[in-house]
């Protein structure tokens, strides 16, 4: 899927409870015991979100990517993060073509559909730093000049968080650029037990399928921004937002796109849910993968500080 699809055309309802089906079950036939990891996901992709996955090597993240990205019809690009990564190795750069003498473009990673971002916090700041404005326009600035990427651009990161040497922390202002930090964790055994039958060939080839048409996934995006949030809703985000701000566990406490995230985000859960509204229930499920990428550095007491905010606020009545 290339910036340049053509419009995304309205869907029924019909229509998009058939291809969050097949999406949904794409992704839990390639994570087997997870679904509770593959509806976040879901969520956060058709939120327009980017994902932090903060978790051990081995369980199954980049396999998730490149199932993601074939079910969506995209391309999947990855880059391996290690500190002597060049900001132009992530965005692409210029060179001089020596037969035209004119300068070609190179394209990076970014300009695929979904990137795998491994071990994001062993890059340098500085090349942390080029994904910023991807992540926030979908776009580059190479040699002043703006490149668009692709309208569906999505970034799944990975970071180990029991090893730090070598490591730089991501710092808050990149944070917030993610909509969620998810865990997938071990599976369980009847998951894994699975796993050891099936064949040695790749996984994603032998189970997941393309499920979406150019233009499909826009369409469901643009589906979620009308799913109808009352003003009790709104408000009710809001006053979370302020509780946060309020609680010491939090850094800065929820910034302003913070919150419009969190709200879309909610707002992808209820058509996920096969609801044309949303409800309290649906801003609390979103809750935690939602302000623990803005929890860094905090171990076990994120839960605990999450609930305390969920808590402290009333929940509305519709």
């Amino acid at each position: 899927m290339s910036s340049n699809s053509s419009t995304a055309s309205h869907l029924s309802l019909a229509d998009i409870q058939r291809l969050i089906t097949g999406l949904r079950g794409q992704l839990n036939r390639v994570l087997l015991g997870k679904a509770d990891v593959v509806e976040n996901l879901l969520a956060c992709v058709l939120a327009r979100g980017h994902v932090l996955f903060d978790d051990l090597p081995g369980l199954g993240k980049t396999t998730l990517a490149k199932a993601l990205a074939y079910a969506i019809g995209g391309r999947y690009t990855r880059v391996q993060c290690t500190p002597d990564l060049l900001p132009s190795d992530v965005t692409g750069f210029n060179i001089l073509n020596q037969k035209s003498r004119e300068f070609e473009f190179r394209p990076g990673p970014v300009f695929g559909d979904v990137l795998l971002a491994d071990e994001i916090n062993r890059a340098t700041p500085r090349t942390q730093s080029a994904l910023f404005e991807a992540m926030a326009e979908r776009q580059v600035t190479i040699d002043g000049e703006a490149r668009m990427l692709s309208s569906t651009f999505l970034v799944l990161a990975t970071q180990n968080p029991v090893e730090s040497v070598g490591a730089y922390p991501l710092p808050e202002a990149q944070l917030d650029r993610f909509a969620m930090k998810l865990r997938i964790g071990y599976p369980d055994r009847d998951s894994e037990l699975q796993l050891l039958e099936r064949s040695s060939s790749s996984l994603v080839e032998q189970e997941a399928q393309r499920v979406l048409e150019a233009g499909e996934l826009q369409s469901l995006q643009e589906s979620v921004a009308r799913i109808a949030v009352e003003q009790p809703v709104r408000e009710y985000l809001v006053n979370l937002a302020e509780a946060t701000r309020k609680n010491h566990a939090f850094t800065l406490g929820l910034s302003p796109r913070g919150l419009l995230q969190w709200q879309r985000v909610s707002q992808a859960m209820a058509m996920l849910k096969g609801r044309e509204f949303t409800i309290p229930e649906d801003v609390q499920h979103v809750a935690y993968p939602v302000l623990s990428v803005r929890l860094s550095g905090l171990g076990g007491t994120v839960d605990t500080a999450i609930e305390s905010v969920i808590n402290s606020v009333t929940v509305p009545h519709l």
